[in-house]
């Protein structure tokens, strides 16, 4: 081991790594945090926007459908603008994007105008993940890159914290069009990330070899279809589906369930919600560091198992009290079930095309994502079966789905990001 590797490890994780890396992690961390909010308010309005304009429920949960669609169209311009001109630009954009299309929502004269900017809203969503996840672990050390990984995508449940918080405590003053207006906040954040933040040193050594050697990723999309990674493709993205699909069975129908099955209060629902959460947000340091510990694989299929087994407790039953306490719990388990995709899914794919293919990849969960809310709605509101029984069958399925995929492809633990080309031919006039 040499000097400066053991001089590394004798410091505590926190101090290894310099002022630029945590400016680089605490913008993607602002991004997506804000990105959850932005997004999850929707599903605490579900049913008062469904009053509001007189719409059918199943109609206004297509929204929601429309909106996990267009990220992947916003995914994969903002992988290649990544991949092509760096990690900043795209995440700015993606800032912006989602921030305005929620404020104009909030002034919506009929539930059309609404439906058109909240699916608008995808675009930039899709566009903040990759650009964001990209920039942060390619950024960070690989020592404690797990944990990172598990606190940057678990707060999402900050953001989504946020929205149920601000739903049980102020709803009733300002109404749904004020908890949407309030959705323009997160464009603040650019201006910091304008003035701080830098790119990855990898992804900038993985460019000037391009240039070195004609060497030019013109069209990465089409490069992860190739022989060498193509299983490599499939199987994250069968790993993404199974994981939206249980996200959006188990916690982006929860508010609509206590709503329409239960006819319980603002407060009432939005309690639950911040408390598991919380659970998830905390659970990531546990998760996170279990990663760096025993692999990325089993620090998502542990709590995936133990969240199996914990679904029925809440969907299973009326009673307030065991539905409230079940839930919060579940946040630690089938909530903390990704913390590790940034750190898991970068880790994957070579430089070239890491931004490109952890966008494909990604939001190729949230096309069968998307599914869920109209379906499922469909079941419990057309078909009289009440939301439990389709919500707790999906997200049974889908988490025994998502050990599966896990289990199909090797793990990464202890990956060094390096900027070597791996899928382009270094030579004169090289492209793909």
């Amino acid at each position: 081991m040499s000097a400066s590797v053991r001089s590394s490890q004798s410091l505590p994780w926190w101090k290894e790594p310099t002022k630029d890396q945590w400016y680089a992690y605490i913008a993607a961390w602002l991004g997506w945090t804000l990105d959850a909010f932005d997004f999850t308010v929707f599903l605490v309005l579900i049913v008062p926007i469904a009053k509001s304009f007189g719409e059918p429920l199943t109609w206004v949960a297509v929204v929601g459908t429309l909106t996990l669609w267009m990220r992947l169209l916003g995914a994969v311009a903002a992988g290649w603008m990544a991949d092509r001109m760096g990690r900043r630009a795209p995440l700015m954009i993606s800032i912006l994007w989602y921030s305005m299309c929620n404020f104009i929502a909030g002034f919506s004269p009929t539930f059309m105008f609404l439906l058109v900017f909240r699916t608008l809203l995808g675009i930039g969503m899709g566009a903040e993940w990759p650009a964001g996840a990209a920039l942060a672990m390619e950024t960070w050390p690989t020592r404690s890159r797990g944990l990172m990984s598990a606190i940057l995508q678990n707060s999402w449940a900050l953001g989504y914290l946020i929205s149920a918080l601000l739903y049980a405590t102020i709803f009733d003053y300002i109404g749904w069009r004020g908890m949407l207006w309030m959705g323009v906040l997160p464009a603040l954040a650019v201006v910091w990330i304008r003035f701080y933040v830098k790119e990855p040193e990898v992804w900038v050594e993985n460019q000037k070899l391009q240039q070195r050697h004609s060497a030019h990723m013109k069209a990465p999309l089409l490069a992860i279809f190739r022989r060498k990674i193509i299983w490599n493709t499939i199987t994250a993205c069968a790993w993404m589906s199974s994981g939206f699909v249980t996200y959006y069975a188990t916690f982006g129908l929860f508010a609509t369930y206590l709503q329409k099955d239960l006819g319980l209060s603002a407060a009432a629902v939005g309690w639950p919600l911040v408390f598991t959460n919380i659970a998830t947000f905390v659970s990531a340091f546990f998760w996170g560091a279990l990663g760096d510990k025993i692999g990325r694989r089993w620090a998502m299929i542990i709590p995936a198992g133990i969240g199996l087994l914990i679904t029925p407790m809440y969907l299973a039953t009326a009673n307030y009290t065991l539905i409230a306490i079940a839930f919060s719990v579940q946040g630690a388990f089938a909530g903390s079930m990704y913390s590790q995709i940034p750190a898991y899914m970068t880790e994957r794919f070579p430089t070239e095309v890491r931004a490109t293919a952890s966008a494909f990849c990604y939001h190729v969960g949230a096309i069968f994502g998307g599914l869920v809310a109209p379906v499922l709605t469909w079941f419990a509101v057309d078909q009289h079966l009440g939301f439990a029984l389709p919500m707790m069958i999906c997200a049974c399925v889908a988490i025994i789905c998502y050990i599966a995929s896990l289990l199909a492809w090797p793990d990464t633990q202890g990956q060094e990001m390096v900027p070597d080309l791996e899928l382009l031919p270094a030579g004169p006039g090289g492209t793909a």
